[in-house]
């Protein structure tokens, strides 16, 4: 009887091993998307050079500039960084704000995928800074305001049952950073994704 029952722990046990989610099939997922061109876990020393980086960049045209998607990313137990081209899928929300300190939107990305479903349902005066920003002049906030770039789903990675998924794009200097490490001098071309997670309790990666 012992026998038996020892058998059956061990025949679970063993499944469930096979089962568990691997860094490198993480990896395998996202270096099997279009456009991507590299991709690699961060270590420590890695993720406190993007810290130093964020923490120094300015202000864009007078107005401070808050990565808060690097700070999640960045505090997540596992990061991996994606070099990716052009052709890359877009992310599934905007990556750019304009906040006023009490949480005005004043300004904010649109998508080109999105671009008609916004255009047909805005109800208020609206003004296209560029193709892909757009304000709105008639929103007013009681403080000064911030470029915020939030933190973005990444489905792919969720898909693994992994948790507090969060990505973001790091700052210019930081991007060239990340590419150099890894060979790719400077190309307009290519760009770099951090893409932070926490495993499940039991999941080692």
């Amino acid at each position: 009887m012992l026998t038996t029952v020892r058998s059956i722990i061990y025949y679970h046990i063993h499944r469930l091993l096979e089962s568990m989610v691997q860094m490198a099939d993480i990896i395998s997922r996202i270096a099997e998307m279009r456009g991507s061109m590299h991709v690699f876990p961060l270590n420590d020393d890695c993720r406190e050079k993007i810290l130093d980086i964020e923490s120094d960049i300015k202000a864009a045209l007078g107005i401070k500039v808050i990565n808060e998607g690097v700070k999640e990313c960045l505090s997540r137990e596992h990061v991996v960084c994606i070099i990716k081209k052009a052709s890359f899928r877009p992310p599934p929300e905007p990556t750019v704000m304009l906040l006023s300190d009490d949480g005005v939107v004043l300004g904010e990305e649109v998508l080109p995928h999105y671009k008609k479903e916004f255009l047909a349902n805005v109800k208020e005066d609206i003004i296209w800074l560029s193709e892909e920003f757009v304000m709105y002049p008639e929103r007013k906030g009681n403080r000064s305001e911030s470029f915020i770039m939030p933190p973005v789903s990444f489905p792919e990675v969720e898909e693994f049952g992994m948790l507090d998924v969060v990505s973001c794009s790091p700052s210019a200097p930081a991007d060239m950073m990340l590419r150099k490490m890894h060979g790719y001098e400077d190309d307009a071309k290519l760009a770099s994704i951090l893409v932070g997670f926490n495993a499940p309790d039991g999941v080692e990666l």
